[in-house]
């Protein structure tokens, strides 16, 4: 019988760091520092460009290096290693910045809330980012706290005289914290309280005047912003003009939780 598994090209190396410093950003965001010398020559050209972090499989401290099977990761036992991608907030020579929300006890969100300084951890990258249209207007992100650090990233990249309209939906007021200034840019928070994940973003979404020059770019909990998608085809808005990305998944401590 012919194999006709379908190959995928291998993700860029994982570089080992370890935990630099560590500081609570909010009640349920956590940066972690990751320093080594081996992150000398990982650059990322584009704003919201994303890592892979690698941590210890739950119960473990020590760090297993998975190999690359042709389609997945995996450690030398067959499981899946903990892997997880994250919009690193800054980059200098020998370190790196990722914000982890804090809102459960597995998976990466499991994993931070009991590391310290000196922990072991890999990071391989980058991974795409988002090219910016100098032409929208407005420019729209539409945002959980998953996607603060590649809002704060776009802020900062956008081009002053473009009209920006930022929405953030976070799960307790406590959650908001201070985003980089833009001189054309609103923001507006949004407290989830016991909503569905996703459903003030919807209804920001629903809400807003996306014209024909408008460039929309949203990220957040994968049905939440599934529904997102839905909404945009319903008004005939080109894909092309859209950039939906799911970070996370609930039930699952995915991407930056």
């Amino acid at each position: 019988m012919t194999d006709i598994t379908q190959l995928r090209r291998e993700p860029p190396a994982f570089r080992r760091v370890t935990v630099g410093r560590v500081d609570d950003l909010t009640p349920h965001l956590r940066r972690f520092t990751f320093v080594s010398d081996e992150l000398e020559g990982l650059v990322i050209d584009e704003p919201a460009g994303s890592v892979r972090l690698l941590i210890p499989s739950p119960g473990s401290d020590e760090l297993v290096m998975p190999k690359w099977t042709g389609n997945e990761f995996l450690l030398p036992d067959a499981r899946r290693p903990l892997i997880r991608t994250f919009t690193p907030r800054y980059l200098r020579d020998g370190e790196i910045d990722l914000d982890v929300v804090l809102h459960g006890d597995i998976g990466a969100s499991g994993w931070a809330h009991g590391a310290s300084v000196g922990d072991p951890a890999a990071i391989s990258g980058p991974g795409r980012g988002y090219d910016i249209d100098p032409d929208a207007d407005p420019l729209f992100l539409f945002g959980d706290e998953t996607a603060v650090p590649a809002i704060a990233q776009l802020l900062e990249a956008i081009p002053h005289e473009t009209q920006v309209v930022v929405h953030v939906e976070v799960a307790r007021p406590d959650a908001r914290l201070d985003l980089p200034g833009h001189p054309n840019a609103t923001i507006t928070w949004h407290d989830l309280g016991d909503e569905p994940p996703g459903s003030t973003l919807l209804a920001a979404v629903e809400a807003a005047g996306i014209g024909e020059r408008s460039r929309v770019w949203a990220a957040g909990e994968a049905a939440g912003v599934q529904r997102i998608r839905k909404h945009l085809a319903t008004r005939d808005i080109d894909r092309s003009r859209t950039t939906v990305r799911g970070y996370w998944k609930v039930g699952r401590a995915g991407p930056g939780v």
